[in-house]
């Protein structure tokens, strides 16, 4: 099991009035907590949010408990709309709804290398059959650096270069 966190804060450089009253200068406008657990399919097993600074201290902290619903969800199963769907609105905290965004990203770069074989090279005895050898690494194809097509591939990865994108299971994300 693995916990990623993302975080948001923002302060002003000067006191803030708020409805809630002064925000003195130095202090967080908000400070807001997104924590998942994953296994290593990236299903979320446990979400927990939370809100340190708020501008309306009692009321924002309510929307807290919603994030639970991101358990049983796949990170790169259409994860950003099912948190949408879920979370958007009066059903959740629109500033902790954005932050999911970065959760499937946070989850792919911690898992690259140690659980995910992201090497160009082959494994020494490992037959060509298998998925390791015949699959590219993960993280190709998945951005503009890592295009199949790309320097960075015919650099680094020339075994894949001008490879189209193979179907990758379940990549919505």
């Amino acid at each position: 099991m693995w916990d990623i966190e993302a975080c948001l804060t923002d302060h002003k450089p000067r006191d803030v009035v708020l409805g809630s009253g002064t925000r003195p200068d130095g202090l967080p406008i908000h400070e807001l907590w997104l924590r998942i657990t994953i296994d290593r399919d990236l299903n979320i097993v446990d979400a927990e949010a939370s809100s340190e600074w708020v501008p309306y201290p009692g009321h924002c902290e309510a929307a807290n408990p919603a994030y639970r619903a991101l358990i049983g969800l796949n990170l790169l199963s259409n994860f950003r709309r099912d948190a949408t769907r879920l979370l958007s609105g009066v059903a959740g905290c629109s500033h902790l709804t954005e932050l999911c965004a970065v959760l499937p990203t946070a989850a792919i770069q911690a898992f690259a290398g140690d659980v995910w074989d992201v090497r160009e090279e082959r494994h020494e005895g490992a037959a060509a059959t298998d998925a390791a050898n015949v699959a590219p690494p993960f993280q190709l194809g998945r951005c503009q650096a890592l295009r199949f097509d790309g320097e960075a591939v015919r650099q680094f990865y020339p075994r894949w270069y001008g490879a189209s994108r193979p179907e990758r299971d379940g990549g919505k994300e």
